[in-house]
């Protein structure tokens, strides 16, 4: 059955007259609110304009849509399916922008908590699918299908799947627990029982990945990660004592030697960025070795990996000092009486 032209050309010119004021919209007075809003002391304001920007062109055209539905000359029945359709893709669209400003306000909030939600990929996706589950629920309610004998058959099908995937379940609720416990986040330098040390990079579904200093990638299962004994060096305080052993020769002025390691060791100090600046450097006689008068300078690292440029400079600079004030760094020298019997 055709239409004549002139019934559509009515809907059609307010469907893009719609279209065109969504587009005025967002370039006109949705840009003045980011504008507004990066300027305002609370970022959540951010967070809402950021959600909503994809949408609003487009809730624009279903507006023009349903406007025009009711001039169209679309029978009564097919004009029902259609707007059925303007409702799935209306919350559809609410859905994914509820599920961007969740997300990123609970990222907000886990910031001023220090971080007990971190954003990985595991809660990420967690929020995201549950936001999703919810609106789909709705689409349901509101083309009046029943979700009881759907919820009933998730609960059933649910404890089939999930005596069939125990293990990956397993790795799910492990890494929740590692999130939540705070035992390791994303960033944190760590090393493990078992010997591995790196850079933890993510906590998704059912490893963890940590970045050796090698650059080398290790996959970590989530249940055997909650269950290892782990050393944590960024959690708290990340800075560390740096302990560097030095000896000297038992010829050497004792006082002397103090004062040019003490020298030494504020230069380094005041000069390089590794070494924290809220501790002093230290050193203490340690004992009489074999061959030499032994000691060791201690420093603070602001984190793991700071010691390897602090002991590579250091070693430089004593050693150079040493040789030009006299002081000398004996060779390991052992002496053998033997007795033989004539």
């Amino acid at each position: 059955m055709a239409f004549p032209l002139d019934q559509w050309l009515s809907p059609l010119i307010v469907i893009l007259g719609a279209t065109v004021f969504g587009l005025i919209f967002k370039v006109v007075v949705h840009s003045r609110l980011s504008k507004i809003a990066e300027h305002s002391k609370w970022e959540g304001d951010d967070v809402i304009i950021s959600s909503v920007e994809s949408q609003i062109v487009f809730w624009f055209f279903l507006l023009g849509l349903s406007l025009a539905l009711k001039d169209t000359p679309i029978p009564d029945q097919y004009a029902l399916y259609v707007g059925n359709l303007l409702s799935i893709l209306l919350i559809a669209s609410i859905t994914h922008a509820s599920a961007k400003l969740v997300v990123g306000l609970l990222e907000l909030w886990s910031k001023k908590q220090g971080g007990g939600f971190p954003s990985t990929t595991i809660f990420t996706n967690i929020v995201w699918i549950t936001v999703y589950v919810i609106g789909l629920l709705i689409i349901l309610d509101n083309l009046d299908i029943s979700i009881a004998p759907m919820l009933t058959a998730l609960g059933v099908g649910g404890l089939a799947v999930s005596l069939a995937l125990k293990d990956t379940l397993s790795d799910v609720f492990a890494g929740l627990h590692i999130l939540l416990s705070k035992k390791v986040e994303p960033g944190d330098f760590v090393s493990l029982d078992s010997g591995e040390m790196g850079y933890i990079q993510n906590i998704s579904w059912r490893n963890t990945k940590m970045l050796e200093r090698s650059n080398n990638l290790i996959h970590i299962p989530n249940t055997k990660l909650s269950t290892a004994i782990i050393k944590n060096y960024d959690s708290g305080d990340p800075s560390f004592s740096v302990k560097i052993p030095l000896g000297v020769s038992y010829n050497s002025d004792l006082d002397h030697v103090g004062q040019v390691v003490m020298e030494v060791a504020k230069e380094l100090h005041d000069s390089m960025e590794e070494v924290n600046k809220d501790a002093e450097p230290s050193f203490k006689f340690r004992a009489f070795g074999e061959s030499s008068i032994d000691l060791a300078v201690y420093f603070r690292g602001n984190k793991y990996g700071d010691q390897n440029p602090i002991i590579h400079e250091f070693i430089k600079r004593v050693h150079k000092r040493f040789s030009k004030e006299g002081i000398d760094i004996p060779y390991p020298v052992r002496t053998i009486v033997q007795n033989s019997d004539q």
